[in-house]
């Protein structure tokens, strides 16, 4: 029977990553995101197996209509969150609220709520959800407190959103990756790609075909099989050590 999938943020990255590796194995792809363009193109490669839908993860009446698909797209079987920014790395002092606002309303608001409209469709097919968090939700760093809290959110959702799915047979998984090189630093920086080149200049970073490739594995573990939670970094990339400030 052919499952179906629902992708926020598959406009790039790991969405569109994601959308084309889901399609490749015989999955229905609900693509959604802002960018209609991106979408139709999307579209267009994968073929029938795909429904753009072109939907602002900030408008939560809008998300709600996800839920009203009719057959066979109504009937999901994974919801994959995976759209999120950052706004630029600052203080919150120095960081305009409309940007904060944004990160927030789309990594926090908007995930809580098209979960919460989509959870009868998952529990009626004992389906699953997997969430994109960051090691960013671990691990902190300075200039990341609204994303890494926002990041910190979404672990912390999907673990109790399992203890209260329990019995139901959905699984629930926060998959929590370090450097992956996608357009997220470009879109961070407000388009500086110079910036993203530098940042991951000569340490081979995780890309977005890595993620999309370890998603698809959770999504297809059997379903007595749940993992909760899932970190991972490029083998170059590990643990900051703490910052002392020294006097002198």
């Amino acid at each position: 029977m052919t499952k179906t999938i629902l992708i926020t943020g598959a406009t790039a990255g790991i969405g569109e990553a994601s959308a084309r590796r889901f399609a490749s194995g015989g999955w229905r792809v609900i693509a959604t995101g802002r960018r209609a363009d991106r979408l139709r193109a999307l579209a267009d490669e994968l073929g029938d197996c795909c429904l753009p839908l072109e939907i602002d993860m900030r408008v939560v009446e809008a998300l709600g209509t996800l839920a009203e698909l009719s057959a066979p797209w109504g009937e999901i079987d994974l919801l994959l969150n995976n759209a999120g920014l950052a706004p630029p790395m600052g203080s919150i002092s120095d960081t305009d609220w409309g940007l904060l606002e944004t990160a927030i309303d789309t990594n926090v608001t908007g995930l809580v709520a098209l979960t919460r409209a989509l959870l009868p469709r998952l529990i009626e097919s004992k389906g699953a959800i997997i969430n994109l968090s960051s090691v960013a939700a671990t691990y902190p760093y300075r200039g990341g407190a609204v994303y890494a809290g926002t990041k910190a959110f979404v672990r912390q959702f999907s673990l109790d959103l399992r203890c209260d799915l329990a019995g139901t047979g959905v699984r629930v998984t926060s998959i929590e990756p370090g450097m992956v090189e996608t357009e997220f630093t470009i879109v961070r920086t407000g388009g500086d790609k110079a910036a993203s080149d530098a940042l991951y200049s000569n340490m081979d970073p995780m890309t977005s075909v890595d993620i999309a490739e370890t998603i698809w594995w959770v999504a297809n573990l059997p379903a007595h099989v749940n993992i909760n939670t899932l970190e991972l970094m490029p083998t170059s990339q590990s643990f900051a050590g703490f910052a002392v400030e020294r006097k002198t």
